[in-house]
């Protein structure tokens, strides 16, 4: 062995999955990597979810017709409805919802277990004819922020079940070629100037949504657990500025529009970037400017 060969594994091209739009493809240079746990972060209602269940169904395009999914849900009833609107976007795909497994968890300890069983599953999966590519989990922050209080023993307890189950992921993304992504919450933050308390992660340097300052729930312990942080933020843009006769403060006058954007905050493979999105009814898709 000489180190050119050590070497060599790295330069082999990562299989990626498409996010089912060509622009946010682009954006990411492919698509997500395979071999990898990507977060996607954000506050309520920028599209985390839609954009994991639009996942669901273009992980049967990039890997092929029989690659099926498993979304792990934590917080909500699984959007099935939704689901079943977003695959009419996908006509190429034969009954797309038989090729999607779903499991509830409700707590952290609960999820170890499952991908214990997962890999038991993966290990046998050559049998099978409907082999998993894809697992999400929506969402992690859910499963940690309720069952543990804040006390040295159950920060402990907590941050070892962080590693559990990060170090679970990786291994079974790694070993099986999987695309591993997990949604994550935000809080508001009121803090230094710069990065999560006073300390820089990747291109964080102070995030806003809807207008307030937030970080990624879980802390810094959690932000070493995965390999890639892609952050989605929404904000209020006031279109009739123009008129400024009128007293902006009242609603009825005011016209507004939504403007969401995802950000690489930190990832092996991507420079600092960010591309506008929009949420329709036929899925998620990027902007141009």
């Amino acid at each position: 062995m000489n180190p050119e060969s050590l070497l060599h594994p790295l330069l082999l091209p990562t299989q990626k999955l498409t996010l089912g739009c060509p622009i946010l493809d682009r954006f990411l240079r492919g698509g997500l990597p395979c071999k990898s746990v990507t977060e996607l972060v954000s506050e309520s209602g920028c599209g985390k979810t839609q954009l994991s269940l639009q996942l669901l169904l273009s992980a049967q395009l990039s890997f092929s017709l029989a690659a099926s999914s498993l979304y792990i849900h934590s917080e909500f009833p699984f959007p099935l409805r939704r689901l079943r609107q977003l695959s009419l976007s996908f006509p190429t795909l034969h009954n797309p919802l038989d090729r999607i497994f779903i499991r509830p968890v409700h707590s952290a300890d609960q999820l170890f277990d499952l991908l214990l069983q997962l890999d038991v599953s993966l290990s046998n999966q050559i049998k099978t004819q409907l082999p998993i590519k894809l697992v999400v989990i929506d969402s992690i922050a859910a499963l940690f922020r309720s069952e543990f209080d804040n006390t040295p023993s159950d920060l402990k307890r907590r941050s070892s079940l962080f590693f559990k189950i990060s170090s679970k992921l990786k291994s079974l993304a790694n070993r099986f070629g999987l695309a591993v992504v997990v949604t994550n919450q935000v809080v508001d933050f009121v803090g230094p100037d710069e990065g999560l308390n006073g300390l820089r992660v990747g291109n964080l340097g102070c995030l806003y949504s809807s207008g307030r300052r937030v970080c990624p729930a879980l802390g810094l312990s959690w932000a070493n657990c995965v390999n890639s942080r892609l952050f989605l933020s929404r904000d209020e843009e006031v279109l009739n500025e123009e008129k400024s006769l009128v007293d902006v403060s009242d609603d009825e006058y005011v016209q507004r529009r939504t403007r969401r954007q995802i950000r690489v905050i930190f990832a092996p493979h991507l420079p600092e970037s960010s591309c506008e999105y929009v949420i329709a009814r036929e899925g998620v898709f990027g902007i141009e400017r």
